[in-house]
Order: C-alpha cells, then sequence, then structure tokens
C-alpha cells in the first residue's frame, strides 16, 4: 500500500465506503513532502477531501475515514452506517429524531465550489444540511450541520462521528480536565453543555504520538454541548448546536461550525492552539497584563475558613500571610446563604476580616453572583427575569430540608416566608439592573472592610435557559459581564469565583475548582480522572484554582481528593475546621504545608 498515490487512495477509498453499509477502514495513502492543495471532490455518491494535513472521506454525512497526513495513521474504525444518522434533530426533554434516508428519506450530495460541498438531507422527519469545507490557511476540516422540521420543540441539532478508534483517549475540559477512554463507565452515554460542564469547546481524541482534535471557534456566546457514547455504544461522540430557549415553538437548529484536524505529539499541542485562539479572539493579554502580581505568589488555599483569629497565628507561623488566600463564609450579619444581596458584616466578621488584612493574608469574603433570597425586597424589582430551566421551566435555584436539596417553590405566595430553608432563586446576569444592584452591595461592603479580594458564589452557572436572553444577551455573556463589573467597582477588586471555564476564567484571578462529579462525597472511579491538567494549561495564566471541600485529610476520601487536585494544578487547598489541625497536622496536612512551604 506504500505505493499508492493519491487518486489511487481517493479511488479505493470511495469504492470501499460506496459497497457497503459497514464502513471499512480505507488504505492508508503514501505521505508526499507536498503537502499539496486543500480539496474535495465527489465520487460515487462519496465525499473526498484532502487539505494539508490530513484526508477525510464523508458517507452519508458520516466521517468514515480521517487520516492524518503526517504519521499516515487512521482514526476511524469500520461501523455500521445504518445503527445511527449522522445528523439527528433534539427534542425536548432528549428525544433522539433521525435526519437520514430511512423511512422514504433521501441524501444528495452535491459540490458547491471546490473547497466545499453539501449532503442535502430529505427526511420523513425533518430536513437538514452538513456542510463540508476546507480551510486552506489551517488545513482545518468545517462541519457546520443544521436541521429543521415543522413540528415544534427543536432543542439542538447533532451531527454525530462514530467509529472513533479504541486506542485514542479522549482528553476534554470537564471538570478541569480528564484524560480517559471513551469507553470508560464515567464517560459512557453522557452529556456535557457548555460552558457550565463542557467548559471549553473543545475535545482531543489523544493516541500515541498524536490524534485529532474537534473544536469550536465561537465567541458569540451560541450554545453547545458534546453528547459521548450511548447505552449501546461507546466510540461515538456527537456534537449539538442548541437554539436559544424558548424552545417549545421552535423549528430549526444549526449555526454553528465545528472544526476537525490533526497533529502530532500529546494533547497540549491542540490545547496550545486552542489558547492560542482564546488569546486573539478575546484580547486576553491586555487582561493578563491587568493582573495583580500577588496573585502568581499565593501558595496556600483556605476554603471555607473559620471566623477563628488563633486560626490566622497558627497560619502564620508555617507560611508569609502574603502567600496565603483565606476564602471566608461567615463575616455577614446574615447566616451564610439567607438574605443575599444583604452584604453588611457582623461584628465577629469584621474582626477577622480586619485582623487577617492586617497580618498580610488575601482575604476573599463570599458574595454571590445570581442567587438571591426572595424574601428580599429587591426581588419585587427583578422577579421576572429569573432563571428558568429550558426543558421543565422551572425557576432555578434551591432550598434546603433535612439536609437535602429541595426545588424553589413555584407558588408566589409560598417562595417567600421560607429562609429557614435558605430558599435562593437565579438571576438573569444579563439583567443590568440586577448588575448594578449586586455592584453597589459588594462595593458598600468592599469599602466598609477595606477589600481588595472578593470571592463571587455560583458563577459557573450559566446556560441555555427558558428565558435565555434578556437585553438580548445570554446568561453565559451577562455573568462574564457581572464579573467585569465587580472587578471594576471602586478602584478595582481582584475576583475570586466558583468554578472555571473559558469564558469566566477571562476575569477572575482565583477560582474554586470541584472534582469529577463528586461535589460533597467522592463519585465511583473519581480516581481515574486525575492527572490532566488541561484547564490548567489553558487557563491558568488568567485564572488560578483552589480546592472546594473535605481536604482535611482525614481519611482516604479526603486524601484522594487532595491528590487529584494537586494533580488539576490548582494552588494547595486545606478545609480545616481549628487552629490544631495546623499546629499539629495529619500526614496529608502535613504534605500540603509542606508543597506550600516550598512554592507548590
Amino acid at each position: 500500500m506504500a505505493g499508492i498515490n493519491r487518486r489511487g487512495f481517493l479511488k479505493t477509498t470511495a469504492v470501499a465506503a460506496a459497497g457497503s453499509s459497514i464502513v471499512t477502514a480505507s488504505p492508508v495513502a503514501q505521505v508526499s513532502n507536498d503537502p499539496g492543495p486543500a480539496k474535495i471532490e465527489i465520487r460515487d455518491e462519496t465525499l473526498l477531501v484532502e487539505t494539508k494535513s490530513l484526508r477525510a472521506v464523508f458517507k452519508k454525512g458520516f466521517l468514515t475515514s480521517l487520516q492524518s497526513k503526517a504519521e499516515a495513521r487512521e482514526y476511524i474504525q469500520p461501523f455500521d452506517l445504518q445503527a445511527r444518522a449522522a445528523l439527528q434533530l433534539i427534542y425536548l426533554p432528549h428525544e433522539e429524531v433521525r435526519i437520514d434516508e430511512s423511512k422514504f428519506g433521501q441524501v444528495a450530495l452535491r459540490q458547491v465550489s471546490p473547497e466545499k460541498a453539501e449532503f442535502v438531507i430529505q427526511s420523513w422527519e425533518g430536513d437538514g444540511i452538513i456542510a463540508i469545507s476546507v480551510d486552506t490557511g489551517t488545513g482545518d476540516l468545517v462541519v457546520e450541520p443544521s436541521a429543521y422540521s415543522s413540528r415544534p420543540g427543536v432543542r439542538a441539532c447533532r451531527w454525530t462521528m462514530s467509529g472513533i478508534h479504541t486506542d485514542l483517549k479522549l482528553v476534554a475540559p470537564f471538570f478541569q480536565g480528564i484524560r480517559l477512554p471513551l469507553s470508560d463507565a464515567l464517560l459512557k452515554d453522557t452529556h456535557w453543555a457548555w460552558p457550565q460542564s463542557w467548559e471549553a469547546g473543545l475535545a482531543i481524541l489523544e493516541g500515541a504520538g498524536g490524534g485529532f482534535w474537534v473544536r469550536s471557534e465561537d465567541p458569540a456566546y451560541r450554545y453547545k454541548a458534546l453528547h459521548i457514547g450511548s447505552r449501546e455504544e461507546t466510540q461515538t461522540i456527537g456534537l449539538d448546536t442548541e437554539s436559544y430557549g424558548p424552545v417549545e415553538d421552535n423549528l430549526a437548529a444549526g449555526g454553528l461550525a465545528w472544526r476537525i484536524n490533526c497533529f502530532q505529539g500529546d494533547w497540549k499541542t491542540p490545547a496550545g492552539a486552542y489558547r492560542d485562539w482564546l488569546w486573539r479572539t478575546y484580547g486576553l493579554d491586555k487582561q493578563e497584563n491587568a493582573r495583580r502580581p500577588w496573585t502568581k505568589d499565593v501558595h496556600l488555599a483556605l476554603s471555607w475558613c473559620p471566623t477563628q483569629p488563633d486560626l490566622l497565628a497558627a497560619l502564620a507561623k508555617v507560611l508569609d500571610p502574603r502567600r496565603i488566600l483565606l476564602h471566608v463564609p461567615d463575616w455577614r450579619s446574615d447566616p451564610y446563604d439567607e438574605n443575599y444581596p444583604n452584604y453588611v458584616a457582623s461584628q465577629a466578621g469584621r474582626d477577622f476580616v480586619k485582623a487577617a488584612l492586617t497580618a498580610g493574608f488575601r482575604v476573599m469574603p463570599h458574595f454571590n453572583s445570581v442567587d438571591m433570597d426572595p424574601n428580599h425586597p429587591v426581588y419585587n424589582a427583578i422577579r421576572d427575569f429569573q432563571y428558568r430551566d429550558v426543558e421543565n421551566k422551572r425557576i432555578q435555584g434551591w432550598s434546603w430540608y433535612q439536609r437535602r436539596v429541595i426545588g424553589v417553590p413555584e407558588s408566589n405566595t409560598n417562595r417567600i416566608g421560607h429562609r429557614d430553608k435558605k430558599v435562593m432563586v437565579k438571576v438573569h446576569p444579563g439583567l443590568s439592573t440586577w448588575r448594578s444592584i449586586l455592584g453597589d452591595s459588594i462595593l458598600k461592603a468592599a469599602r466598609d472592610l477595606s477589600l481588595e479580594t472578593i470571592f463571587i458564589d455560583v458563577t459557573l452557572v450559566s446556560s441555555n435557559l427558558h428565558n435565555a436572553l434578556v437585553e438580548n444577551t445570554t446568561s453565559t455573556e451577562g455573568m462574564k459581564r457581572l464579573i467585569d463589573h465587580v472587578g471594576s467597582l471602586g478602584s478595582g477588586l481582584v475576583v475570586g469565583g466558583e468554578g472555571r471555564n473559558e469564558i469566566t476564567m477571562q476575569g477572575l484571578s482565583f477560582a474554586q475548582e470541584h472534582l469529577f462529579k463528586s461535589w460533597q462525597e467522592n463519585t465511583q472511579g473519581v480516581e481515574r480522572t486525575g492527572g490532566c491538567p488541561l484547564n490548567d494549561f489553558l487557563f491558568g495564566r488568567l485564572c488560578r484554582t483552589f480546592g472546594y471541600s473535605a481536604l482535611g485529610g482525614r481519611d482516604a476520601n479526603e486524601e484522594l481528593r487532595m491528590r487529584l487536585h494537586e494533580e488539576h494544578g490548582a494552588i494547595p487547598t486545606l478545609t480545616v475546621r481549628s487552629a490544631r489541625e495546623i499546629l499539629e497536622p495529619n500526614a496529608a496536612v502535613k504534605k500540603t504545608l509542606d508543597r506550600a512551604k516550598a512554592g507548590n
């Protein structure tokens, strides 16, 4: 096969793809020193694509072969084209509808230009187009799926990639970075919505010495998702283009391009290219240059720091306070998670913050970005702009009862009067009035306590909503505006937040990180999610992370959590209850303190 030239490769591949519904592996073409021009050809209802970096074959809208020119490797294994459709419409709640030639449909392939072609699909349940083009500058393969129907309720269209080689592992920005086989039980039949759980529009399929990547280059805050596998198969990913809510009357989805290319080396090669795109697109050099120098010199963080003065003295004995970041939740005159956005210090909170600042600690009192208490007088002004779930349209937020989370009351009467259950509703941050109200409350507290740094909770929670657009702004863009607004208050504040994604990291200097589906307790198999600091590689120049909860080394589960945070590149973090745990540390706490003293 080493002697097959390019035309021989195209002919052989076309015959193989057209002859059976089971896609067979294409022969690997001889690699030429001349990359040749980008080109698209149609042969026997098969689309053959060549760029300076790859060769690809499409059949019925599926990518059936993907080969790297640099390594002459095939990344797509044989699969059954009839098992699923390359294009689907997704209806509420999670109904998948095939858009293909089954049930009296037809798929036509037509050339649009030398560098673009289209699969035009007429199906019983709807119609669609999968546009395939090449970027001659980068060598990227560009896929733009779209679909529509006369049936209302379209949430998204999904383009499916099947037959992904089992030798490849998925490197993806879930919970700050994972590197796992697609067949891993943690990934099978899972759905990751951008940007709350899919923290950047990037997926890397990495093998020994190289692989391929898929990404969107989208600065328009369009909602998207990555769907992995199904109950029946694992070597499949679905790329969803969502429509903004409300979707009950929506008939179509599309408008987003997915870029694909091959790479040599490890995952840092495509991740570095994506990071470069982020920096160029959002002008992040300016943000990077504006970061306070001391934010890079924090060596230890305490999450949920108790307001105990002797704890400050204990910490100062082991490390320079200027290198310690304190996340302080209990400083207000109101109990934790009640009466937001009221941010008035209690006397004990005031005394602790003053003592910590005087000693040189970096202190982050706890505020909230979008949650508010419906008993607060501000509620009547903003109640029409609460988050509503795009699927069930319920108000998003939470209440606590008997140590478990319950939903927000949908009774207008019962939504108030239950402060003991810590009822909280989320306000759409696209609303300018909310950003103004919150900013004013935070600024007053910052001036009162002479704060340089604050923490605003729940910054990771932005997604497609039933009321997706407020003032023509998504909740994700609104969250970015909110963070930027808070950072600009007074003479400027250093802002920390909860979670880190490609949008929030732009304005946050610190982010409290969650482990893989292990917010309070370890999910089974979480130990397999360490060792891939993808998000730190992508975002760490702007935003550093610290750990969330159960980081006291009190048992094996807490020790594991501490190790996983370390492997994700987080600042060494502790959750302690008293000064004694610092002065008489257990083995895990001692290791963390030693890392902090050594500069991480």
